[in-house]
């Protein structure tokens, strides 16, 4: 199915399970938090989201057969200004799929978009809310409720791990998705964008939080800084060459995962430069793929047989 075609369908169910790579809103019309209900249409161009006026996500399932029960929603990169929703959205997806794990393209609105109240809380409340969708739905989709992650890329990845270490829902809208942890139970982070001050990646901070970003704005946005006792293990991929995002961002919040003995994975590759993804990887980077599959059978994410 054409991608670019599916923006505007509606939710559709086929026996209590949404049909794969089906369009899903996340809130209910006239609900969507933060917003001033400005009348837009989502912008894309060259495989690429400039602005989202109906956030929700692509669903991605597996075949019954193949199904291990796990799910992965899947933030998009593009430096907080646009959605690499291909590259780092469907084609992620589908590779989850061939590990017969569930995967969600999230379509998260963008900080400059106009509509946004508090252009910062946006891409969060989006994540959360997605989180708590996939949960509720989890028994009728074949996922386990205690299997669902968060992938990011880029500053998919400081998304993504956002999400993984705030403590409070800012999502809640008075439905009954309010009571749902938002809490994903694992994070795969690929060239993530992590720290907001000295290592920051200097667009996805001012597209985030704007210009002249004061220290203790950014340091209450270093996602390094919220890891705590409660924080799910994380695999992190990143490269030593990684010219866009400094690869400190993954060594900062990987040091702090460490100090809080959260089990987790760093590897970070010689080569791969800010371009890692499912095709083209030189050198050993190509095993990034094979060492994250690992890595979820290590920690039990996913089981090694289906039986």
């Amino acid at each position: 199915m054409n991608i670019l075609k599916t923006f505007a369908l509606p939710l559709i169910f086929v026996a209590g399970i949404v049909r794969a790579q089906e369009f899903m809103p996340l809130y209910p019309n006239g609900k969507i938090p933060n917003s001033k209900d400005t009348k837009r249409r989502d912008s894309i161009s060259n495989e690429r989201v400039y602005r989202v006026a109906n956030p929700g996500m692509y669903c991605f399932f597996p075949s019954r057969q193949e199904n291990k029960g796990a799910a992965v929603i899947i933030c998009p990169g593009g430096g907080y200004e646009r959605l690499a929703y291909v590259i780092s959205g469907t084609q992620l997806a589908k590779w989850f799929n061939t590990m017969g794990v569930s995967a969600f393209v999230l379509n998260y609105r963008l900080p400059n978009d106009p509509d946004l109240i508090d252009r910062a809380k946006g891409p969060l409340q989006d994540a959360q809310r997605a989180i708590k969708l996939v949960r509720r739905n989890a028994v009728n989709w074949g996922i386990k409720p205690n299997k669902i992650g968060i992938q990011g890329s880029s500053a998919g990845g400081h998304l993504a791990s956002w999400t993984a270490t705030v403590v409070s829902d800012i999502s809640k809208i008075r439905d009954n998705l309010d009571t749902v942890s938002a809490k994903p139970d694992f994070m795969i982070l690929v060239s993530p964008v992590i720290d907001m001050g000295k290592y920051a990646h200097k667009g996805s901070r001012t597209n985030l939080l704007g210009e002249n970003v004061s220290l203790a704005v950014g340091i209450s946005h270093s996602t390094q800084l919220m890891v705590n006792k409660e924080t799910p293990p994380c695999f992190i991929a990143d490269a030593f060459n990684d010219e866009a995002v400094d690869p400190h961002n993954s060594l900062l919040f990987y040091q702090a995962l460490l100090e809080n003995k959260i089990p987790s994975a760093l590897h970070i590759f010689p080569q791969g430069g800010h371009a890692i993804a499912l095709r083209n990887n030189p050198g050993s980077t190509e095993l990034w793929t094979t060492l994250c599959e690992k890595w979820m059978l290590e920690m039990d994410i996913i089981p090694f047989s289906l039986k």
